[in-house]
């Protein structure tokens, strides 16, 4: 069965509100947020009508595309999923689907080896190895970092098209070291991922400095109007975040010229999978690997050296090394 394209966003649109259990979504709170949808998406100035709304709920409740979403009324007024963890973006793959999507990766590898899709050939990749095993049922064949108990990446499309178009937001947000989740209006301009964690950064609407937010701690957010929007205009961040390992930095920091000896035995692994791009090698002899790499010293960086256990060895900064000699000592502590 076809489905077109402003039906299939009036679908998520209404999906994206029933999976936020923050607040009760009568139909006319439907009817709001789907019209704005359309409008952002396509163009669409003349709204929704309130039948086409209950027909696309009733629809999203049948098997005609394969949703059965379990949506229900509250009060005889509120529509919410009986499941709270239902959303239809986990519904299987519908064969035709699954032939359209062969497709667009058949398209996608054409262009595959061209210098601008360097960064797509892990994305095809990954495409295709998940449509195949859906349409075989077969195992994979290609295993990708993953954590299928990552929280917060269900925020991920939501933000992105928040940054997009310019939309600042209310972000309830609960830090580790925090009892309790704090509300506060921030101004979202990148996302970052680091080891399979991703990350907001954005400004705070009373601060003046970045902030990093991790999205497995946002616990809930709502949109605000743009004219409310304060635009980023600090350095570039390729150049920002090229200046670091990770993803902790303020615009204050600066690099500082880390020096690190490597024992002989783990040197292949830092010259095949340099630790930073501005690795450079100042001695590599039957003693060991000493490089220099220009980097803003940071959790992150300290994290690294001391995966790296006894095949390590910090020779300068003076801070630096003081710092992870404190860690050190610390770990041994815990252990006694």
């Amino acid at each position: 069965m076809a489905t077109n394209k402003s039906a299939l966003i009036r679908y998520k649109t209404i999906d994206q509100c029933l999976k936020n259990n923050y607040r009760k979504w009568s139909l006319e709170d439907l009817i709001e947020k789907v019209s704005d949808a359309l409008y952002e998406y396509e163009g669409i100035t003349t709204g929704v009508s309130k039948r086409t709304i209950q027909a696309d709920i009733q629809f999203m409740r049948s098997d005609k595309l394969g949703y059965n979403a379990p949506i229900v009324v509250v009060d005889r007024k509120y529509y919410t999923y009986e499941d709270a963890n239902y959303s239809i973006t986990q519904s299987p793959l519908k064969e035709e689907d699954v032939d359209k999507m062969k497709e667009v990766v058949s398209l996608l590898k054409q262009f595959n080896g061209f210098h601008y899709f360097d960064e797509m050939t892990e994305l095809i990749a990954k495409l295709e190895n998940n449509i195949y095993k859906s349409a075989k049922k077969s195992p994979n064949y290609i295993q990708f970092e993953d954590n299928k108990q990552l929280k917060g990446i269900e925020h991920l499309n939501a933000l992105y098209q928040a940054i997009l178009q310019q939309k600042p937001l209310l972000i309830e947000y609960k830090s580790f070291r925090a009892e309790e989740a704090k509300k506060d209006i921030y101004h979202p301009y990148l996302l970052k991922e680091y080891r399979n964690r991703w990350f907001l950064i954005c400004r705070s609407n009373k601060g003046k400095l970045l902030l990093t937010l991790a999205l497995d701690r946002i616990e809930a957010f709502y949109e605000l109007d743009s004219k409310l929007y304060k635009p980023y205009e600090g350095i570039d961040f390729d150049t920002y975040y090229n200046e670091c390992i990770g993803v902790t930095r303020t615009e204050k920091d600066r690099p500082h010229k880390i020096i690190l000896k490597f024992n002989i035995r783990n040197a292949p692994y830092v010259l095949t999978k340099p630790l930073h791009h501005t690795q450079e090698v100042i001695q590599h002899d039957e003693s060991g690997l000493i490089i220099r790499i220009d980097v803003i010293p940071n959790f992150e960086l300290e994290r690294e050296i001391l995966g790296f256990g006894e095949n390590i060895e910090v020779l300068g900064p003076r801070n630096l090394k003081k710092m992870i000699e404190k860690r050190i000592s610390r770990m041994t502590k815990l252990g006694q």
